[in-house]
């Protein structure tokens, strides 16, 4: 049987998790990756670009949105929650077996807590707390209305806060803090160790065309040595963020049409204050403004940057017409095309308020930034923090079965129907449930050797509850995190 071939565009958390897994389940594989960048995991997978929360849904509320009736929908939470438990599992299995190294580790142990203030949001609160604690994953989490309690928890909040406020939070201890950069880098690192893998950076896809002989043709330009070159393959991933649309369009499988792409980029204040952050000890999320996208949650963010410990707010929502923060300002533009006009037309028509929530975001003044601040931490002083950007998202809009257009948050991948070739295409949770998502993709394009003893077998190896619900079973749930907990060394 002649060795298939892959090819993996893009060399972030996707590719790579995706790369990984085709090479433990295929140890003959071909396989190929292609970085328009000099790095690795430098754009969307790069922690300055990338929240590094990881998304298990314990403090991110807007995962928990309320019913008309008050009740609280925690079903994409329980979907986030496993899926980050699935993805905890495979890095444990990398740590394990020493495929993996880093000078620092790449997950942290941190509290994710969720503050609310008023008494319409301290209900909601409540409520999402009584039916999420009925559930293994979650069942760890603690409640508190108390003004000295949340204080405990995180002094820094709390300095010059009146007590007579109505606050509630809720407490996770087992949150982390995962730096994305350094995970892609440690998969590739083993990727580039093993026979058959090929990583090319500096080199940009242009085109992927099918050829007669149902292979693809992918070419490729060397934007250092100014040389372009096609190879064939068997297997096309589109691993390429923001970059993803574009090659989509260059495919032209008609599973691609009518999909467009809105780019929504953020920024952050950081604190330049040492003091202030040993002073605080958790990831902090509140409510989302009205009409805000779902990656715009606030946050008052411990994070673990390469060893260094650093404290984060925001962010604050801005626009460029880039797909990704190292691209070009006709990526937009570029993107709309006759199938998908429309679509991205309907699509706005139906969300003012986002357009209005981002117009009034890109027009605050840096007062406007601090008065936000200072309502997750009253005594903040301008001096102490300065303004980043970070990465740049392309929230994916799809042709709705009317012919308008739908905005969709969240990922979704794209196949060809023969399943030679897929896309990713979308934004966050992304990189905390990127083995979920490469899961889905073997699944989607991989249906046959999926049913296979040997893979069913590598699979449990790797992922130990695979193929069961750590939704429904809470000793499957409580064991598979006591493991991932002892193996990356996240004891508090």
């Amino acid at each position: 049987m002649s060795q298939k071939s892959y090819t993996l565009i893009g060399a972030g958390i996707m590719s790579a998790t995706l790369g990984v897994l085709l090479k433990e389940l295929q140890p003959e594989a071909q396989i190929s990756i292609f970085e328009r960048l000099d790095e690795v995991g430098a754009e969307s997978s790069d922690a300055w670009n990338n929240a590094g929360t990881g998304h298990s849904a314990f403090c991110e509320l807007n995962y928990t949105p309320q019913r008309h009736d008050g009740s609280v929908d925690i079903s994409k939470a329980l979907q986030i929650s496993q899926a980050f438990e699935v993805s905890k599992q495979l890095w444990a299995y990398l740590q394990k077996t020493g495929k993996v190294k880093s000078s620092s580790p790449f997950i942290n142990d941190i509290d994710h807590m969720s503050f609310v203030w008023g008494e319409k949001n301290i209900n909601f609160l409540r409520t999402r707390y009584e039916v999420m604690s009925q559930y293994g994953m979650f069942e760890d989490m603690l409640y508190s209305e108390n003004f000295d309690e949340i204080a405990d928890w995180v002094p820094l909040m709390m300095k010059g806060r009146d007590r007579s406020e109505q606050i509630a939070a809720t407490r996770m201890e087992i949150g982390t803090d995962v730096n994305f950069g350094a995970i892609t880098r440690g998969m590739i690192s083993y990727l580039r160790s093993c026979d058959g893998v090929s990583v090319f950076l500096g080199q940009e896809v242009e085109d992927i065309t099918r050829i007669d002989n149902q292979k693809w043709q992918v070419d490729v330009k060397d934007l250092n040595e100014d040389f372009s070159k096609s190879i064939e393959t068997d297997f096309v991933f589109v691993g390429a963020g923001g970059g993803a649309l574009k090659l989509l369009e260059k495919s032209d499988i008609p599973e691609g049409r009518g999909y467009g792409g809105f780019p929504v980029s953020g920024q952050f204040l950081i604190c330049k204050n040492p003091e202030l952050v040993y002073m605080h000890e958790a990831k902090v999320y509140g409510k989302a403004a009205h009409g805000s996208p779902p990656m715009s949650v606030p946050h008052l963010d411990t994070r673990m940057l390469n060893g260094v410990r650093s404290l984060l707010f925001g962010p604050y929502a801005a626009f460029s017409t880039k797909f990704l923060k190292n691209g070009s300002y006709l990526d937009l533009p570029l993107s709309i095309e006759v199938h998908n006009i429309w679509p991205m037309l309907s699509a706005g028509i139906q969300n003012i308020n986002l357009t209005k929530y981002l117009i009034e975001q890109v027009f605050q003044s840096p007062e406007d930034r601090f008065e936000f601040l200072q309502r997750y931490y009253p005594e903040a002083k301008m001096e102490d923090w300065e303004l980043i950007t970070a990465g740049q998202r392309v929230q994916i809009i799809k042709k709705d079965k009317d012919g308008g257009g739908v905005l969709k948050f969240g990922t979704e991948i794209v196949a060809s129907e023969d399943k030679s070739l897929a896309a990713l295409l979308g934004a966050s949770p992304g990189a905390s449930t990127s083995v979920s998502i490469m899961l889905d993709i073997l699944k989607t394009c991989f249906s046959d050797q999926l049913k296979s003893e040997a893979w069913q077998k590598k699979l449990r190896e790797m992922i130990p509850s695979y193929g069961q619900s750590l939704i429904d079973d809470r000793e499957l749930c409580l064991k598979t995190r006591a493991y991932t907990t002892k193996v990356l060394k996240l004891e508090a």
